[in-house]
C-alpha cells in the first residue's frame, strides 16, 4: 500500500486542490443540515439550540404554500427539461454539420456567449423587452393596434418566458458536451455510409444520433437529479406580487422563510428534503437507464 502511494504521489498531489475543495465548501458545511432538526435560535447558537425531531418536516407538508410551491418548480423544471435540453442537441447537430470551420467557430461563439452573461443582465433585458412600454408592446400597438400585454405581471406567461430565457442563455453552452461526444465518431463510418448511398439525414439518424445516445442518458440523469432546483436567481428576479402565486419556487420559497422570516430551521429541512428528492430521482433514473442497456453513472 505504502508502495503504491509512494509511486502514484504526485498524481495524488495533483488530486489535493480538488479533494480540499470539496471537503471544505462541500463535505464541512453538511454539518449545518443538522439545524433541520433543531429549533435554532441565534441567541442559543449552532448548538444549544433544543432539538425537535422531524417537526419541522411534518410542517413541510402541513403548509398550503409548500405544495403550490413544489408544483411550481416541478412545472419550470420539467418545461427545461423537455424544451431546453433538446435544443442543445439540436444545435449541437447543426453545428456539427458545417464544413466551413471560421464560419462554424464564428456560430459557437455566438451561441455560446449568452452563457457568460449574469442573469441580472438577462432579466434585465427582459424587461426591456417585455414591459407594458417595452419594444415588444409598442411593436404591437404600433403595427397591430393592439393593447399592452402585461407579459411580466401575468401569471399564466411568467413559467414559458422563464424556459424561454433558459433556451436562449444556456442552450449554446449545452452543446459543449455533445460536440465533443461527436468529435469522436470515426470519420470512416461517415465514408462508408455515403459509398453504400445513405443521405444526411440518414447518416445523422443510424450513426450519429446514437454516438450521443450514452452523453443523452448521462445528462438526463444529472439533470433530473436537479428537477427540484429552478434556479434561484433567475426566478427571484422575475418574481412580482403579480406573479408570485406562479413563480414561487423551492428555492425562493427557503429564501422568504428562512432569511426574511428568520425561520432557518424550517428553510433547512426544506432544502434537505429537496436533496433527498433529488438523489431519489438521479438513483431511480440510473437503473431505469441501465434496465434498457444504457450506461449509467455508477
Amino acid at each position: 500500500m505504502k508502495q503504491k502511494l509512494w509511486r502514484d504521489r504526485y498524481l495524488l498531489l495533483l488530486l489535493l486542490p480538488g479533494a480540499l475543495y470539496f471537503l471544505i465548501y462541500r463535505y464541512i458545511p453538511m454539518i449545518g443540515l443538522l439545524l433541520a432538526f433543531k429549533d435554532y435560535s441565534p441567541f442559543q447558537g449552532f448548538l444549544k439550540s433544543p432539538w425537535v425531531g422531524l417537526k419541522h418536516f411534518q410542517s413541510i407538508f402541513e403548509d398550503s404554500e409548500v405544495i403550490q410551491v413544489i408544483w411550481n418548480t416541478l412545472q419550470i423544471s420539467m418545461l427545461q427539461i423537455i424544451f431546453a435540453f433538446p435544443i442543445s442537441i439540436i444545435l449541437a447537430l447543426m453545428l456539427n454539420e458545417l464544413r466551413n470551420q471560421m464560419y462554424k467557430r464564428f456560430l459557437q461563439s455566438v451561441v455560446y456567449m449568452p452563457h457568460f452573461l449574469s442573469w441580472v443582465v438577462v432579466v434585465g433585458i427582459t424587461v426591456i423587452f417585455l414591459r407594458s412600454e417595452g419594444l415588444i408592446n409598442n411593436f404591437l400597438g404600433s403595427f397591430l393596434d393592439m393593447n399592452p400585454i402585461p407579459f411580466l405581471t401575468d401569471p399564466a406567461l411568467f413559467k414559458p418566458i422563464v424556459v424561454l430565457q433558459v433556451i436562449w442563455k444556456e442552450s449554446g453552452w449545452g452543446t459543449i458536451l455533445f460536440l465533443a461526444a461527436l468529435s469522436g465518431i470515426s470519420p470512416h463510418l461517415y465514408e462508408a455510409a455515403v459509398m453504400d448511398g445513405a443521405s444526411r439525414m440518414r447518416q445523422i439518424w443510424h450513426i450519429t444520433l446514437p454516438a450521443l445516445k450514452s452523453t443523452i442518458v448521462i445528462l438526463l440523469i444529472l439533470r433530473l437529479g436537479n428537477v427540484m432546483d429552478s434556479g434561484f436567481e433567475q426566478i427571484f428576479l422575475m418574481l412580482n406580487p403579480f406573479n408570485m402565486e406562479s413563480g414561487n419556487v423551492l428555492d425562493t420559497y427557503v429564501y422568504f422563510k428562512g432569511i426574511q422570516q428568520a425561520n432557518f430551521s424550517f428553510a433547512t429541512a426544506v432544502g434537505l428534503f429537496k436533496g433527498i428528492i433529488g438523489l431519489i430521482l438521479v438513483v431511480l433514473a440510473n437503473r431505469l437507464a441501465k434496465r434498457f442497456g444504457e450506461e449509467g453513472l455508477y
